[in-house]
């Protein structure tokens, strides 16, 4: 068994048009024991910045302190907001740091990206374990169910989904995909980040 697997959970994050969404399940396990049923794996970051941590529980918490700290630091010592590209890169350099002793966490963040016309863009990543970042126009997946989402993804998605149609379509792919993952599920939650506003809603799923 990989240490990655051992509490369970996946997340994904999925562009639409001028807005962005992330979701993860809500399972917290011991390989196939079930702990908690409402374990959080996505964080705010910024009002237009979300990151989710799929992989061993421990590590969720501390990369969450140690994210909101270097995050203060930057908007302390610039005196404005992260970006979402930005924070993409610390993140990296934070998981790259300790390579030789890494966090067991691949991160995936989601963002709307000011552009220079003074518009907003959608933008999303992930990282392997010790940093390795890999940008994305359409979906990215990280986690236990990470095969099984990437299937139902690639069928669902498509370009340019308005932000109810962009829920509908995270919603179903990963409730599709973690009733096929053992380590997944009890329920999701998604955030949907639009430029006015962001849309938290909590899915039910199946229990067993």
């Amino acid at each position: 068994m990989s240490i990655m697997e051992l509490n369970g959970g996946s997340v994904i994050a999925m562009v639409g048009k001028d807005c962005v969404a992330i979701a993860s399940d809500l399972r917290l396990g011991n390989q196939a024991l079930g702990i908690s049923s409402s374990f959080q794996r996505i964080f705010p970051v910024t009002d237009r910045v979300y990151v989710g941590l799929p992989g061993l529980a421990t590590d969720v918490t501390t990369l969450r302190e140690r994210f909101r700290y270097r995050v203060n630091m930057y908007t302390i010592k610039e005196e404005r907001e992260i970006e979402p590209e930005t924070f993409a890169h610390l993140v990296s350099s934070t998981l790259y740091e300790h390579r030789f002793g890494p966090y067991f966490i691949e991160p995936v963040m989601a963002g709307l990206s000011k552009t220079p016309s003074g518009g907003y863009k959608p933008f999303i990543a992930a990282t392997d374990l010790i940093g390795c970042l890999n940008f994305a126009k359409d979906f990215v997946v990280a986690g236990t169910a990470s095969a099984k989402l990437f299937g139902v993804a690639e069928g669902l998605w498509e370009p340019d989904l308005e932000a109810e149609d962009l829920f509908e379509t995270i919603s179903q792919t990963l409730l599709n995909a973690v009733d096929r993952d053992a380590y997944s599920g009890w329920g999701a939650i998604v955030h949907v980040i639009t430029k006015d506003k962001i849309i938290t809603r909590t899915l039910k799923a199946r229990m067993d």
